[in-house]
């Protein structure tokens, strides 16, 4: 019996891990607007993008509720239900993934990337990059960061 639930977790997790993939495959390293409009209109949004971003960022449920402006039960809640879920904020964890896969290639280590995020810069007056992602526009600076490290610039 216990080799069997053992059999079944292993795969259980796999299929997860098969899945976030996938979906990551859908994501472009660049979310265009009419590309996230599209995307959040067809319907392709659901619990795995949130369960992603959780896994991807590394960081904890207090942080990402933090960013995403809804309280940690909230967040938490959208892991198992997103009927809540308002569009925004399929919008903003939509960004923040194409951001996760952006600096992934960018770093080419997703948790250097991570540590990247939660260590204080110089070039963003000591803030740590995290402190920006809270806001559409904070993503895209963020963004616009990792285009000019591609480049050789510092930052």
């Amino acid at each position: 019996m216990r080799k069997f639930t053992l059999s079944r977790k292993y795969f259980y997790l796999k299929y997860l891990a098969m899945t976030m993939t996938a979906l990551m495959d859908n994501i472009p390293v660049t979310a265009n607007p009419a590309w996230v409009i599209g995307y959040l209109n067809d319907g392709g949004f659901d619990t795995q993008h949130v369960n992603a971003l959780k896994k991807i960022s590394g960081a904890n449920n207090n942080v990402l509720s933090e960013i995403l402006g809804v309280t940690p039960k909230t967040f938490n809640s959208y892991s198992k239900d997103i009927s809540k879920l308002k569009i925004d904020t399929k919008e903003h964890i939509i960004l923040l993934l194409s951001l996760m896969k952006k600096g992934s290639e960018v770093f080419n280590d997703q948790e250097e990337f991570n540590e990247w995020l939660n260590s204080p810069n110089v070039f963003l007056d000591n803030k740590r990059p995290m402190e920006f992602l809270n806001t559409i526009s904070g993503i895209k600076f963020i963004d616009s960061r990792l285009v000019a490290m591609e480049y050789g610039d510092n930052v």
